[in-house]
């Protein structure tokens, strides 16, 4: 715009020349006549007729540069006053452009220290953690839980940097969570779930469990699903059998779940030996209750105080776990069932000591 100003400038630059000589040529030829004939010049005839068809001329033309400069001036003036509005939207758009530019940089800026603050954060409370005399089963879902919420906590903080606060956050809210709840019905389930998980009746990690027929050690316990390392029968070795299932968390809610897993993780096992009817069976019954209460004297007093512990609610309930012992004929002599009180970790090596002094009495 300014360049079409300077271009209509030199136009009328030239034009203003035009019209300096053009007005020099009207006032030469009066001039002149008036000085070689100036009787001549008030009487008419066809010298002065002519005279009068030029002066006619050039001051029609004179008058018509005259009015081309006047346009050129009125076209320069516009020209100059779209140019200074052009110039200030241009800066208008300057200055907006700055803007949104430090708006972005200081939302980047907000985004990288939100989350290296949660990074700090996660790192402190590990430690803090770790440093707490927590179980470890209790310790794995509090990481996991404080994970997930710092995790929640980043993308509300970035979205509310990149989006903004919303004018109508009732309406937007209701909308989103219909929509959520219609598409992700399944998940959100699976996320209700996991909160039950957590709860104190939940599950930790590697705790024995039954879910859905299957019985297994969690070894993964996430916000949708829970891993389990399969086991065999849980009357058996219960041995892994190396394969992982994947369960989603809506189980919690939808369905139901066992769990075998105490504090120390007691459970019930039992030994069954038979003897002939040649041998004396209630001596070597006693014998082996004598064994076996022997062997889990410890594991017996420290499983039944956790329960007592876990019944709050039923303290004149009695709770016991000293082992019993049945002695029940069968068609070979008497079969003799010893059922006593193991942490899961030991479980094997009790049972093979029972066997071990069970062979022996009967060998005497």
């Amino acid at each position: 715009m300014r360049e079409s100003a300077a271009q209509l400038a030199t136009e009328r630059k030239q034009i203003a020349t035009e019209l300096v000589a053009s007005k020099a040529a009207l006032a030469q030829p009066a001039a002149s006549q008036s000085a070689q004939h100036p009787a001549e010049a008030s009487r008419p005839g066809a010298s002065g007729t002519g005279a009068s068809a030029g002066l006619l001329t050039l001051t029609r033309q004179v008058a018509a540069e005259q009015h081309r400069l006047t346009l050129r001036d009125q076209r320069i003036s516009a020209r100059q006053r779209l140019a200074s509005i052009y110039q200030q939207w241009d800066d208008v758009v300057a200055a907006q452009e700055r803007t949104i530019l430090h708006a972005c940089l200081a939302g980047i800026a907000l985004v990288l220290g939100a989350l290296l603050l949660l990074l700090f954060a996660d790192r402190w409370l590990e430690r803090l953690l770790g440093r707490a005399p927590i179980d470890r089963r209790q310790l794995g879902s509090l990481r996991s839980v404080i994970g997930v919420a710092l995790q929640i906590v980043g993308v509300v903080m970035i979205l509310l940097v990149l989006v903004g606060v919303p004018a109508q956050l009732g309406t937007m809210l209701g909308l989103a969570g219909a929509g959520l709840t219609v598409a992700l019905k399944d998940f959100i389930v699976a996320f209700l779930g996991w909160f039950v998980l957590m709860g104190k009746n939940g599950v930790r990690l590697g705790d024995w469990v039954e879910i859905n027929g299957v019985s297994g050690e969690v070894i993964q316990l996430g916000m949708f699903h829970t891993v389990l390392l399969e086991t065999g029968n849980w009357t058996d070795a219960g041995h892994p059998t190396g394969r992982h299932v994947t369960f989603t968390n809506s189980f919690a809610i939808e369905g139901h779940y066992f769990n075998f897993s105490t504090t120390g993780q007691w459970l019930w096992d039992e030994i069954s030996v038979a003897v002939p009817y040649g041998k004396d069976a209630h001596a070597i019954a006693a014998a082996i209750e004598k064994e076996a209460v022997a062997a889990t004297a410890d594991s017996t007093s420290q499983a039944q105080a956790e329960w007592r512990r876990a019944s709050k609610g039923q303290r004149d309930a009695s709770v016991s776990a000293d082992p019993v012992v049945a002695v029940r004929p069968t068609g070979g002599g008497v079969e003799i069932v010893v059922r006593y009180v193991t942490s899961a970790s030991e479980r094997l090596a009790v049972r093979s000591r029972l066997y071990q002094a069970a062979v022996q009495l009967l060998a005497q």
